[in-house]
């Protein structure tokens, strides 16, 4: 489908800015009073600096020399504080001022596209793994709408720990509704992997989930799917769909949970980048046109037999499995990473040695 990307580089009128914004305020999706507190901290910033700059050359008696007469370093010096203060405020009010334009270009791409575009969504309500970890979960940004089926794109934030070890995640997702209900399957992307291939994804599967697909596949994805359901992934991975993964999506992580798909990545994918909004609706739309088989996919183990009925062949009938998943299939065991094991036994194992260390020296 043709992707219309003008409103996003196109030169924005700044007076239609500040009326969009004014209309979030009124409408309750931009608060005053979070504007207000954006700018107390430019206000504050920029008086906080000159105070802290004009009480250190005052202190330093730079202002006047022995004489009494104006002090040329003093007023050098006051001159490049003053610059500083300048380039501190302009940048702040230019951060400000971008982040209006950025609100007003996405909602202008998602309406040139059929969609809509959301400032902020806190805790959403999605299945996906990273939607149920840490707390103060918000998904900003959010552009959604059927292309042609429905998807829905937007960057997301939560917050893990407390005190100094406090740890802000920062995920992007793509989210496509499915014709009808899947086993939970999980393509971990081989590309995005840290140190010792470790898996970036914040979920852990058991290893005895992972199944080993023909071709190239293995190279560029690890597939997990619930004990039982191999011949299921089987018959949904078929070799088409496979490459079309690797074609498209080899940079991305990829969840089936119940009716939906979610694309992970760790970086924004909302964005007034007009070429990622070509890779992730290109994406869409190449998986969407594998995805009809899957719409004829029933899990076997939900099947009943129905009463027998007369039919030509003289043989009775029995009642297609409903659409569905049965409970084993619907969520991937958690297993334990061993890297994350490693790292226990190396702590445990320290612990260990400075407390026969500390009895050998007393």
């Amino acid at each position: 489908m043709a992707i219309d990307t003008s409103a996003l580089t196109d030169p924005v009128d700044r007076a239609e800015v500040r009326a969009f914004t004014a209309r979030l305020r009124r409408e309750g999706k931009l608060t005053s009073v979070v504007v207000a507190a954006i700018g107390a901290v430019l206000v504050g910033g920029i008086l906080l600096s000159s105070a802290t700059l004009l009480a250190s050359v005052v202190s330093f008696g730079l202002l006047a020399s022995p004489d009494g007469r104006p002090s040329p370093i003093g007023i050098g010096f006051l001159l490049f504080f003053a610059a500083v203060v300048a380039m501190i405020g302009y940048a702040l009010v230019k951060m400000f001022h971008g982040r209006a334009e950025r609100r007003y270009r996405l909602a202008r791409f998602a309406e040139a596209n059929g969609m809509t575009w959301t400032p902020a969504v806190p805790n959403p309500a999605l299945p996906g793994m990273i939607f149920g970890e840490g707390r103060n979960r918000e998904a900003t940004d959010v552009v959604r709408g059927p292309r042609p089926r429905w998807v829905e794109v937007g960057n997301y934030t939560y917050k893990t720990g407390s005190g100094k070890s406090e740890q802000t995640h920062k995920w992007a997702y793509v989210e496509m509704r499915l014709d009808t209900p899947l086993p939970h399957i999980v393509l971990d992307a081989v590309g995005n992997n840290g140190l010792f291939g470790a898996s970036n994804l914040p979920a852990t599967f058991g290893r005895d989930q992972r199944l080993s697909l023909e071709g190239d596949f293995d190279r560029y994805f690890a597939l997990y799917c619930p004990k039982g359901y191999e011949r299921d992934a089987l018959y949904l991975f078929t070799p088409d769909v496979m490459a079309r993964f690797i074609d498209n999506a080899a940079a991305l992580d990829v969840e089936i949970v119940d009716d939906r798909l979610f694309l992970y990545a760790r970086r924004e994918l909302s964005t007034t980048d007009p070429a990622v909004w070509e890779w992730i609706l290109g994406t869409v739309d190449a998986i969407d046109d594998k995805l009809a088989q899957w719409a004829r996919w029933r899990d076997e183990r939900l099947a009943v037999d129905a009463a027998p009925a007369p039919v030509a062949s003289g043989v009775p009938l029995l009642t297609p499995p409903p659409a569905g998943v049965a409970r084993e299939g619907r969520r991937l065991r958690r297993g334990f990473s061993w890297i994350t094991a490693v790292f226990v036994v190396l702590g445990v194992g320290w612990w260990l040695l400075t407390i026969v260390w500390d009895a050998l020296a007393r």
